[in-house]
């Protein structure tokens, strides 16, 4: 399995992972599958190449897509990253994809000097929630409803990344 950054010429299987995500698990993003499904390829490329404020990473088992995730500066809260549009296709699910899509992430803030790593994850999703606190995300106490379903709720995650370049799940000093 591999996992790297997203570049503009990976924009249709960036695309691909996406809908296939919003399909999967319409409860668990922000956006819809028809939202998303309506977006020229001009914007998908964009998201592909990123810049020096975002970054969108693709996994690949076998020669077959298998996974994303995002990664954002908060512009209103220096420091601060923030992780999206994780998602694992099922069937490579409990393989270690989404450990290291989270670990691309990681470190990809920690060498843009980010000092913590947030996301919302949907309530109702205790399989990525369980997830992410084994990786060191911990619960901030903040909810909201979810946006694309706001009769559902979403809470917020932290890790800290203290100014040093970690694997998520790694203790300091270890």
């Amino acid at each position: 399995m591999e996992a790297w950054q997203a570049q503009a010429a990976d924009w249709q299987a960036l695309r691909q992972l996406r809908l296939r995500a919003l399909a999967d698990a319409p409860d668990a993003f922000a956006s819809t599958l028809e939202e998303e499904a309506a977006f020229p390829a001009e914007v998908w490329r964009q998201r592909a190449e990123g810049g020096p404020a975002s970054a969108n990473f693709i996994a690949r088992e076998g020669g077959v897509d298998v996974g994303l995730a995002a990664v954002f500066a908060e512009p209103d809260v220096p420091g601060r990253m923030h992780l999206v549009s994780m998602w694992v296709d099922p069937g490579y699910r409990r393989r270690g994809v989404a450990r290291a899509l989270v670990d691309q992430a990681v470190r990809w803030a920690a060498a843009r000097r980010a000092r913590e790593v947030v996301l919302w994850v949907a309530d109702q999703n205790t399989a990525a929630r369980r997830l992410y606190e084994r990786l060191g995300f911990r619960p901030t106490g903040e909810r909201q409803p979810l946006p694309s379903s706001p009769a559902r709720t979403e809470s917020l995650l932290r890790l800290p990344l203290a100014g040093s370049v970690q694997a998520p799940g790694q203790q300091q000093g270890s």
